[in-house]
């Protein structure tokens, strides 16, 4: 299949970013990508899902797949006066494109839709596109859902490379073969208000809590495996709610997050804090939140082969990887192989997100060298 034009990476990167998609808001992405993927070739399906907006799109019907994971919505831009340009501007000073998005990740976009235009021919298989407009929220009506859309059609994806912001110091020098498992927790202990002068008269939940949450910082729960870091606890607030100076309050909430690796499981780490908060606690309330369980690439050949291909290219072997947040690659491991591969991080979801141009011409080389050799 001929292809009818050439995508102009740092232009996309720009439309794209142009557009105010903070999650779960659209504002207009898919149109821009579809506008785009239509001239190239690719049959494209707008996918809805309680008003979330999805696209997958592929070229060539033959078999394997090689899909591109992405998503187009954005983090909100926070005090947009600390902003030196318009989050949504788009704006290109001398070599650096600022904007909401531009590294995390319509950059990668950009520089993937843009490879796949430079490329000769189509390969013997096909590619494909699966971009959501739901992994900065909830993650509940993207690419779960358009999974389920294609295992009921019959359609299915036999390797998957993910666009998230992965390297650190150079573009391609880490690749995500996995992902941390995310335990988000409430804690809110209980105890009896009264005058902070008569101490027989109440009964202060905020010692009780100290020495629960002092535990859980003192617990080593694995020193970590092949390829992940070890367990890490950490609280995020404590809050008491309690503006008097002489009124020992009745309740103090703390809020906590667990990053976990392949050892561990969500189920496991709740009834050790269940159980710990039982001994400790006194009169408590504990819930939980989970974003998502630890998981390792079906295939690390995959990853490697990947791996090799980066290396040629640079000159340096891509370290792999399992460190950083969740991501959209936790829906697709179980189906097929996964790796992710995409710009530097380092100001991902910051105020004055900003990517070099020569990162997304790198990006850009990078995946049509693994589209070619793959």
């Amino acid at each position: 299949m001929s292809v009818t034009c050439t995508v102009d990476v740092v232009k996309l990167a720009q439309e794209l970013i142009r557009c105010p998609s903070v999650t779960p808001h659209d504002g207009g992405a898919m149109d821009v990508l579809q506008s785009i993927l239509d001239k190239l070739g690719f049959t494209c399906h707008r996918l809805s899902f309680e008003g979330v907006q999805n696209l997958y799109a592929r070229r060539g019907v033959a078999f394997p797949n090689f899909c591109f994971l992405g998503h187009t919505d954005v983090v909100p831009v926070g005090d947009k006066a600390l902003w030196r340009h318009d989050p949504f501007g788009a704006v290109l000073e001398g070599d650096i494109l600022y904007g909401r998005g531009a590294v995390d990740m319509k950059g990668a976009i950009a520089a993937f839709v843009a490879a796949v235009s430079e490329l000769d021919a189509s390969p013997p298989g096909s590619i494909s596109l699966l971009i959501t407009g739901d992994e900065e929220g909830p993650a509940l009506h993207g690419t779960c859902s358009v999974l389920e859309w294609l295992k009921m059609r019959g359609e299915k994806i036999d390797f998957c490379l993910g666009g998230e912001p992965s390297s650190v110091q150079d573009i391609g020098d880490t690749l995500k073969i996995g992902r941390r498992g995310s335990l988000s927790g409430v804690l809110t202990v209980f105890g009896t208000q009264g005058h902070v002068a008569y101490p027989e008269n109440f009964d202060n939940p905020i010692p009780r809590l100290l020495r629960t949450l002092g535990k859980l910082y003192e617990t080593t729960f694995d020193r970590g495996s092949d390829y992940f870091p070890a367990t890490h606890f950490e609280v995020l607030t404590i809050d008491v709610a309690n503006p008097a100076s002489n009124v020992v309050p009745a309740k103090v909430e703390a809020r906590f997050n667990l990053r976990f690796n392949d050892q561990q499981s969500s189920a496991s780490l709740m009834a050790f804090l269940r159980h710990l908060c039982e001994d400790l606690a006194g009169d408590h309330v504990l819930e939980f939140s989970v974003s998502g369980e630890a998981f390792l690439s079906s295939s690390l050949d995959f990853s490697k082969k990947i791996q090799q291909i980066v290396g040629e290219m640079t000159g340096c072997p891509a370290q792999l990887s399992t460190s950083g947040g969740t991501s959209d690659a936790r829906f697709v491991y179980t189906l097929c192989p996964i790796a992710e591969l995409g710009l530097k991080n380092t100001t991902a979801h910051q105020v004055d997100e900003h990517v070099p141009v020569a990162d997304l011409h790198e990006l850009m080389r990078l995946y049509r060298a693994i589209m070619e050799r793959f």
